[in-house]
């Protein structure tokens, strides 16, 4: 029997704790999330060619789009979870089915959250303590990316779901389509080339917008595609399942809530903090996050990966082979954020020379690469230990221990710009490196201990029968 849910031939059986298996997994996902950090990274060039104003707007307001997008995409996180349990439980329609209840949960938040945050945008900048310039060009750019969250619904399920049965490939291009048009869409309408107006750094949002269109298109077109459709049973599970809504809550709500502080707050904070330096100060921190954004993608790649490979071990009951699968997966995490680490600290004042001629910026943003370059490996084991707790349904830990790295940041951060002003911008993110180093020990801590072995989804649960989970074909 064929299964098209996976990587390999049905004759080539593998190991699926090997490293080439994990690789072969991973790879549509380093690559989506690696090609969507240099989009990212791409728009945020673009931006700066406005001038520092603009370079410090982009950022922050980035981060303050992420708090309810965070929280959703971390909710939706768990779609993989129940999906991938599912398919080694032999279950297909409910995979399908899953994704449907995100997507309808997803709307609806959606729907509430541009109704609420729309017009509180000014309040939430000016809380923030950022400068009236930048504020006013965070305000536009905001509002632009909460219109696009919603159509990001569709994609951040639709990554979820083929992640979760092991077609990550169909991912990777989407995303990659989508990103292309992005990256031509904001060239085009941020300095206003064929015949366009120069919409400056709201030209940055519409291009946005734009290119998660064209990946929603895409995703939707393949979801309900014929093939999909008998594979799943895609076009018959678009009913309501208000038992699977809970179940997809219960796991999500502490997984988007820990995104949500770990990313968005954390980000928010240290913008506040640092914000209390000037203008170049914020420049400087919005240059070195987006090195650390690229810089950990492909761990975030690697880490969905795993998240799915545990979640079908542990739906097919075999628990044991999820450890080998972390081990594996963070051997080459920690090779390569080590070497990360090793490139900031040696070619900091190039690296901030690409971003900015202006000499402030550079300065303080030299000595924010050393504290970048101390937390990479540490990072590293966070992202890789909380993706195999993600794939059990750990989730609560997850957002306990995100909870705990932010209040050290927040309360850490406060008291040094308070009794060591003379640190300045440095203060901040010398407390953001210990949170990030905390939240990892005590991410490996959770795993070594195995209670995450104890977690069950599916209690007292029909199981189907199970796929063969040695075998995949793409």
């Amino acid at each position: 029997m064929s299964d098209k849910s996976s990587l390999l031939p049905q004759d080539h059986i593998v190991d699926e704790s090997s490293l080439r298996y994990m690789l072969k997994l991973a790879a549509p996902m380093v690559v989506t999330t690696i090609s969507f950090t240099i989009m990212q990274f791409v728009d945020r060039y673009m931006v700066s060619r406005l001038g520092t104003e603009a370079l410090a707007a982009i950022l922050p307001a980035g981060f303050a789009s992420f708090l309810p997008s965070g929280f959703a995409i971390g909710a939706m996180a768990s779609l993989s979870t129940f999906v991938s349990q599912s398919l080694g439980r032999g279950d297909k329609k409910s995979c399908s089915n899953y994704f449907w209840q995100t997507i309808y949960i997803g709307l609806a938040y959606f729907l509430l959250v541009v109704a609420i945050m729309w017009p509180t945008a000014p309040w939430i900048f000016k809380l923030m303590g950022q400068p009236e310039a930048v504020a006013e060009m965070e305000v536009i750019y905001f509002r632009i990316i909460l219109y696009a969250h919603i159509l990001a619904v569709i994609n951040w399920s639709a990554n979820q779901f083929f992640m979760g049965i092991h077609r990550p490939s169909i991912t990777m291009f989407a995303s990659l389509c989508g990103q292309v048009v992005n990256v031509g869409a904001n060239y085009i309408l941020i300095f206003g080339k064929l015949g366009f107006p120069a919409m400056g750094i709201a030209g940055a949002g519409w291009g946005t917008f734009i290119g998660i269109a064209v990946g929603a298109s895409i995703n939707m077109a393949v979801f309900l595609s014929r093939g999909m459709n008998k594979a799943f049973q895609t076009r018959r599970a678009v009913y309501l399942d208000f038992v699977k809504m809970v179940d997809l809550l219960k796991v999500g709500l502490p997984a988007g809530f820990g995104l949500m502080v770990n990313v968005a707050f954390w980000g928010m904070i240290l913008f506040w903090l640092v914000g209390r330096f000037g203008t170049e100060a914020l420049a400087a921190t919005s240059a070195v996050l987006s090195y650390t954004s690229l810089s950990v993608m492909p761990i975030v790649g690697i880490g969905t990966a795993l998240a799915a490979a545990v979640g079908k071990t542990i739906g097919a009951g075999r628990k044991e082979l999820a450890t080998r699968q972390t081990r594996v997966c963070l051997r080459v995490a920690l090779v390569y954020m080590g070497f990360v680490g090793i490139s900031f600290f040696v070619f900091r004042d190039a690296l901030m020379a690409f971003w900015s001629s202006d000499e402030e910026v550079i300065k303080v943003g030299t000595n924010i690469l050393i504290c970048a370059a101390i937390y990479q490996v540490f990072h590293a084991a966070r992202v890789i230990y909380g993706g195999s707790l993600r794939g059990a349904g750990d989730t609560l830990w997850l957002a306990i221990v995100s909870a705990v790295g932010v209040v050290i940041l927040g309360l850490g951060g406060l008291l040094i710009v308070t009794l060591f002003g003379q640190f300045e911008a440095l203060g901040p993110w010398m407390v953001a490196t210990i949170s990030i180093i905390a939240v990892g020990l005590a991410n490996y801590w959770r795993f070594k201990s195995n209670r995450w072995m104890k977690i069950d989804l599916f209690k007292q649960r029909p199981v189907g029968v199970p796929v063969d989970t040695g075998a995949v074909v793409e």
